[in-house]
């Protein structure tokens, strides 16, 4: 009855020894000659203009949330326009009352000024 369980146990052993071995070779391998130039952060060239844990605005926020929402919802459309062809009135009328429902919700957020930066 345990003899079955070896080749799960061998497989386990194998999956948690290979990414250790991999970080320790790396580790004994690489160059570690630390520096000022090396430690600053890296914001695509530019020196950072403050530190990584000032707070940002509450509108950042919203603006990924809202993104995140009109993003799912879009995706939506994806099986609608495969079967286009095929598709039957009802659906029809049924993805343009979704897309006025999408539409209206934007446009309400614009309004809002929801969308501005600051």
């Amino acid at each position: 009855m345990l003899a079955s369980y070896i080749p799960i146990l061998i497989f386990i052993v194998i999956a948690l020894s290979l990414p250790i071995v991999g970080l320790a070779v790396g580790w004994l391998v690489r160059p570690s000659k630390p520096n000022a130039t090396k430690l600053m952060p890296y914001e695509c060239g530019v020196d950072p203009e403050s530190d990584s844990r000032d707070r940002f605005s509450v509108r950042f926020y919203i603006i990924a949330i809202l993104f995140v929402v009109f993003d799912v919802e879009t995706i939506f459309l994806f099986p609608w326009a495969i079967i286009y062809n095929q598709l039957p009135i009802f659906l029809f009328i049924e993805m343009v009352v979704f897309l006025g429902i999408l539409i209206v919700g934007y446009f309400y957020v614009w309004k809002k000024g929801a969308l501005e930066w600051v």
